[in-house]
């Protein structure tokens, strides 16, 4: 657990203002949204099914296109959902990392990069090994992989434990923690969860409705002024 959330940052990570988007049967999503990310660390949103979660994290990566609006982000964004198997889409495990690297790389650079990004999720010397004998936990590990390889510096991640069986959900956690906390180069996590428990492990919480994100607070705190939310499932 956290203590307290750090105060505001002179230009945080990840500013959205005033954010709206309807679907086109005309639901609104989203309404007037504002998020700051104040800093690098973890940051989790709790909501109920419905209530504009997943979608925020779309608008933030650039899938979809808000109505009205801004998203300014300081470091690169990439999403990792909550099913590793959307988004894994070549065969092994190097084939898939180099197909999110920029384009200008350096191919004498590719395997340094490549290696760097699986030693950092815990999967060194697996560039050859073919995806489909992965574990759900190891996929979900190269899905953060994939991103950091891609080198983005902000992780939009839509209840990446959901899937997953009670160890891998720790472990996962415990890495973006790492990640998030590291002195060098530290990355700034956007996380969407259903877990009241993984709560704990944040630096700032706040809960969303309606389209509307409330104030960060400190992720025990929070907790503890919750019913239990639904066992999540993605949402649009």
């Amino acid at each position: 657990m956290r203590a307290a959330v750090p105060a505001a940052a002179v230009e945080p990570p990840l500013l959205v203002e005033a954010l709206s988007f309807a679907w086109g049967d005309g639901r609104l999503a989203l309404d007037g949204c504002d998020l700051c990310v104040p800093g690098p660390g973890l940051w989790m949103l709790v909501g109920s099914n419905g209530s504009g979660k997943s979608t925020l994290l779309r608008l933030i990566a650039g899938l979809i296109a808000p109505r009205s609006g801004s998203i300014h982000s300081t470091a690169k964004p990439a999403l990792v959902f909550q099913n590793p198997d959307h988004q894994l889409l070549l065969p092994s495990v190097g084939s898939d990392l180099q197909l999110g690297m920029s384009p200008e790389l350096p191919a004498a650079d590719v395997p340094g990069q490549m290696a760097l990004a699986l030693e950092q999720v815990g999967l060194s010397g697996l560039e050859r090994r073919p995806i489909h004998t992965l574990s759900g936990g190891q996929k979900q590990r190269l899905a953060i992989a994939g991103a950091l390889a891609g080198e983005a510096g902000l992780l939009l991640l839509d209840e990446p434990t959901a899937l997953l069986d009670p160890d891998s959900q720790r472990d996962v956690l415990a890495l973006i923690g790492r990640l998030c906390h590291r002195r060098d180069r530290p990355l700034t996590a956007l996380w969407i969860t259903h877990r009241l428990e993984e709560l704990e492990a944040c630096d700032g919480a706040a809960r969303m409705e309606s389209g509307r994100i409330g104030p960060w607070l400190n992720g025990s705190e929070l907790r503890r002024s919750l019913n239990p939310l639904p066992a999540g499932r993605a949402e649009r």
